[in-house]
């Protein structure tokens, strides 16, 4: 069975995960209503995608 002959340093293991780190999505501002989006996608605020109302806006149930 292998084992390892040496202990992995700190150093070595940091430069194996050094590419694990999560990063922060990368959001837009919408241009009709002012929200933070996803880029490329509808926004879920007002429906709206490239100055075309796509998808009919969720009415909160809470407001009514």
């Amino acid at each position: 069975m292998a084992v390892p002959f040496r202990r992995t340093s700190k150093a070595k293991k940091g430069m194996r995960r050094s590419h694990q780190a999560l990063t922060a999505p990368n959001m837009v501002v919408c241009p009709n209503c002012g929200e933070l989006t996803l880029s490329h996608r509808v926004c879920p605020n007002c429906g709206y995608y490239k100055g075309k109302l796509v998808v009919a806006p969720k009415k909160d149930a809470k407001a009514e």
